[in-house]
């Protein structure tokens, strides 16, 4: 009789986000990321999406009990390593999703507030930012936005103030930190600067590393989410946030750089490049 080895399951990553049937960004983009880094990947599906290397054309949410069906059915079957959260659907999506993370809080969740696409999309309403800074935040331990998206989350006025002016980045991490979030990644993808400086603070200590990236020519599909889903995949293996943190840039911008155009719009990123390459080693 034929013995085979018994193999021990790589680290679990549960991702909550919305399909997106180019494969570029979402639900497709958190699975292939965090397969390419060593983990297996879970799924819970929040919306469905009619989009392409384009733009999204339009979005159905999932119903909110079908989202929490699916995540503790996972959630009661498998050990979870590491949440990762992208795009919601609801602002019902936003509580459910909540309670269930309160039940795991020893679990790093990283959040990418997607709000818009890349082209501009509306995808989230001021009820659905509402929500997120005051039932995801505080259950976050990374946050991931970029420039435009810390801006909009950061930019409730305090009671009395005016918001004239736009925040400087340093205070919408400040302010992003004070609703809850362990840390804050502020990435520098969508600023008008030579080269991309992406910047780490902590609840604690505030500006933890600035990591400096060339600038890749072009527009990329579902850089965010490969961006977070690689960070959520890396402290699922183990390592400590900063660490964790700066894996990760390396693997995004790795992909972006073997990135190609596979429709008339953005590029995507290729979140396998180190198979297409022949050769199995980590690149870093």
């Amino acid at each position: 009789m034929t013995t085979y080895p018994v193999h021990m399951p790589p680290p679990i990553v549960l991702s909550f986000a919305a399909s997106d049937p180019s494969g570029g960004a979402g639900l497709q983009a958190d699975l292939m990321t965090a397969s390419a880094l060593g983990c297996h990947a879970l799924s819970v599906i929040t919306a469905l999406t009619v989009q392409d290397s384009l733009g999204v054309a339009s979005i159905f949410a999932i119903a909110a009990d079908w989202v929490e069906r699916q995540a503790r059915t996972l959630l009661e079957d498998m050990p979870v390593a590491a949440f990762k959260i992208g795009l919601l659907g609801s602002a019902e999506n936003m509580h459910v999703i909540a309670e269930i993370l309160a039940d795991y809080p020893h679990v790093p969740v990283v959040l990418d507030p997607v709000l818009a696409s890349g082209r501009g999309d509306e995808l989230a309403d001021d009820e659905m930012i509402a929500t997120l800074r005051e039932v995801l935040l505080p259950r976050t331990t990374i946050l991931t936005p970029n420039s435009l998206e810390a801006r909009r989350l950061a930019d409730e006025a305090e009671e009395g103030e005016g918001m004239d002016a736009p925040r400087a980045l340093d205070d919408c991490a400040q302010r992003l930190l004070s609703f809850g979030c362990q840390y804050v990644l502020l990435t520098g993808t969508h600023d008008n600067t030579p080269r991309v400086v992406n910047s780490l603070y902590g609840r604690e200590s505030g500006l933890l590393r600035s990591d400096v990236w060339d600038r890749l020519p072009g527009s990329y599909h579902g850089s965010g989410c490969t961006l977070a889903s690689a960070i959520a995949a890396h402290l699922a293996s183990g390592l400590p946030v900063s660490e964790a943190v700066q894996a990760a840039q390396a693997y995004t911008w790795q992909a972006l750089a073997a990135g190609f155009r596979a429709g008339m719009g953005q590029y995507l990123p290729d979140r396998f490049f180190r198979l297409r390459a022949g050769s199995g080693a980590l690149l870093v």
